[in-house]
Order: C-alpha cells, then structure tokens, then sequence
C-alpha cells in the first residue's frame, strides 16, 4: 500500500507511522523547575545525532512541564530506561501538575550529576547529563508549533560498572526496552556484530 502521509489517509484506525519507525529508543528525560521541582518523563521520540561532540535529541509534544524547564534551565538528563524499571517508567507519563514530582510518584531514587543540577533515576544503569543546544519547533500544516525537539550536548556520562566488560559496556545485559507501535514495546536481550567493509 502507499497513502499520503500529508493527508494521513491510511485508512486504518490508528496510524500507523510510529510501527514503522522503530524500535526507537526511550529518553528518560529529568529536568528541574526554576522552584527546584524534579520532573522526569519518558519520550520516545529519541536518538543520538553526533559522535564528537555527542549530541542527543528528543521530540516533544504541545509545551510540557519538562520544556518549560528546559527553556528555563538549559540542563537535562536522560536515564536509561530497562525492563526492570519498565512499569516505573510508565508511572513517569502520568498528566500530573508541576507541583508533582515523578521520582516520588514512581518510587524512584535520585541520584546527583556532576555537570548539571537534575538529578538522574538511581536505578537506571546508566544516564547522560545534557546542556541544552537548541529547541527547533517543529510547524503543523496550520503553521503554529505544535511540537519541538529539543537538542542537547552530552557533557557527562555515567555508566553502572556492573554492566563493563573487557572494555565495553554490555548493552544486551542492561536490557534497555524501546518503543514501536501503538501500545508496544520490545526488549534489547541479545547482540550480534557485524563489521562494515573496509
């Protein structure tokens, strides 16, 4: 099949893009207010862009506490979010008011950047801390933003020890879940290489 993605005349009841581009990776995003409010929030419109310098980026929809918080602050960090944290994750994506802080809704630890004054989740084995870059709206057909994504430099990484191995970070062991279609989700469990060529 093919349809017109402008339109968006699929002809299904859901639409389908997001089954289409995936897995995509979740950024556990933890930001603070300008009153010193912990937010954290799941988005999985996620990647990274840029090797040296890193860079990451993120999508998010009409404006949330975590964008305010990110104009206001220029500071973020991602979390890793792994299957064993999966239904605390989940928890973070409540609408709650920005008086609400998600690491005590969800029962998570907060553990302290380095670089930036977020704090990341404790549990989650491995999470980079982030300067914001740029925010790009992002026009709807009405020409109004109706989403933004958010653009930071990774200025610090921490990664649990647990997971290093003979001098790489064992992914598959972290069990990282990702976001596809719908409702659906997967789990990284297994890793094979394959080398480009010469």
């Amino acid at each position: 099949m093919f349809y017109d993605a402008v339109k968006n005349a699929h002809g299904f009841d859901i639409d389908p893009f997001k089954a289409l581009v995936a897995p995509r990776p979740i950024a556990w995003v933890s930001t603070l207010s300008q009153d010193g409010v912990a937010n954290l929030a799941p988005f999985s419109y996620f990647n990274a862009f840029a090797q040296n310098p890193h860079y990451v980026a993120f999508g998010i929809g009409p404006v949330k506490d975590t964008l305010r918080n990110i104009e206001a602050t220029r500071e973020f960090a991602v979390s890793l979010v792994t299957f064993d944290l999966k239904e605390r994750m989940n928890a973070t994506s409540a609408h709650v008011g920005p008086e609400v802080d998600e690491f005590e809704l969800a029962g998570l630890g907060k553990a302290p950047c380095r670089m930036i004054a977020p704090p990341r989740v404790a549990e989650s084995p491995a999470a980079l801390e982030c300067r914001l870059f740029q925010i790009v709206p992002l026009p709807g057909d009405t020409g109004e933003a109706e989403d933004h994504m958010v653009i930071g430099r990774v200025l610090g990484i921490h990664i649990d020890d647990r997971y290093i191995r003979d001098g790489r970070v064992d992914t598959a062991a972290m069990q990282p879940i990702a976001r596809l279609g719908y409702s659906e989700y997967t789990t990284v469990t297994e890793a094979w290489r394959m080398r480009r060529p010469e």
